[in-house]
């Protein structure tokens, strides 16, 4: 597993939204095994304790279940699942609108911009 760290962000959160990311793009599959929190550690080079908190916070979310001593696995619950996919682009929509209104950028130009990137796909 491989990641990017921005310095700004907690790190346990930014593990929580690479696995949110993975979840939506079927990269990790309902009922999938994911990695112990010491392999998470050593091959994302982070605190134990960071591995262990964004676990924890996931748990706390329902996304992964962990039962006793098994390995922890991505959730099979479709409205968890659902949610995770909606919240991503939620958060993306919000960023942009963040970025683009104090440039007083008519709603309409947004729009045409959108469709001719979304539709090249030039990003």
């Amino acid at each position: 597993m491989k990641m990017n760290f921005n310095k700004r962000d907690p790190v346990y959160l930014q593990v929580i939204r690479h696995f949110k990311e993975r979840i939506a793009t079927g990269a990790l599959l309902p009922g999938e095994e994911i990695p112990s929190r010491r392999e998470l550690a050593n091959s994302l080079k982070i605190n134990p304790n960071t591995a262990q908190r964004a676990y924890k916070e996931m748990e706390e979310q329902g996304l992964i279940k962990t039962e006793g001593n098994l390995p922890s696995k991505i959730t099979n619950d479709p409205d968890i699942l659902a949610s995770v996919r909606s919240e991503l682009i939620r958060d993306a929509v919000d960023n942009f609108i963040a970025a683009i209104k104090p440039i007083h950028v008519p709603i309409d130009e947004v729009i045409t911009l959108l469709k001719e990137k979304y539709e090249k796909d030039e990003i």
